[in-house]
């Protein structure tokens, strides 16, 4: 469920991410602290730009331990999961679900069928799959669920352990 950004909830987006946020439709996912983790983006900046990423993570904690999957290299061994039928399936109802989602806040024409973080067939951007996951709930979206669970993610408190995002 997408809650409604308060000045704080601004605020503090614009600081973890170092700019001015854009298109801000609300919190997708908060932290276990209640910081913002995820902001949902129109699909339609208000520059009249088209933006797929309906969800974008935030948090530093949580961008810098997907950096490091990133930086290792592992983008590839997610990509293997991609080979079972069963999680390839997955993953595209994942891309259906965040298209969906997306929509509710408005149709944009060029990117229509486009979702994010190389779903439904390959994968691109872990950072996204991290969002949505944390945006849409474990058991969406198995890529980012098993990127999460690499980082030590306790669904439960929603954190990260210490060491995972110094």
């Amino acid at each position: 469920m997408i809650e409604q950004a308060t000045a704080s909830d601004i605020a503090i987006m614009t600081e973890q991410l170092g700019r001015e946020l854009r298109g801000v439709v609300g919190v997708a996912a908060r932290y276990g602290d209640g910081a913002p983790a995820v902001v949902a983006t129109e699909p339609r900046l208000p520059d009249g730009s088209p933006f797929p990423t309906f969800y974008y993570l935030t948090h530093p904690g949580l961008t810098i331990a997907a950096s490091r999957i990133e930086a290792a290299g592992r983008m590839a061994e997610l990509a293997e999961f991609l080979d079972d039928a069963a999680t390839l399936s997955a993953y595209e109802g994942a891309h259906r679900a965040y298209i969906a989602d997306r929509e509710e806040y408005g149709e944009v024409a060029e990117i229509a069928g486009v979702s994010a973080g190389g779903m439904p067939t390959r994968v691109k951007c872990v950072h996204a799959l991290i969002g949505h996951s944390l945006a849409a709930g474990r058991g969406v979206n198995p890529i980012g669920d098993t990127a999460l669970e690499w980082m030590g993610w306790d669904w439960e408190t929603r954190t990260l352990p210490e060491a995972a995002s110094e």
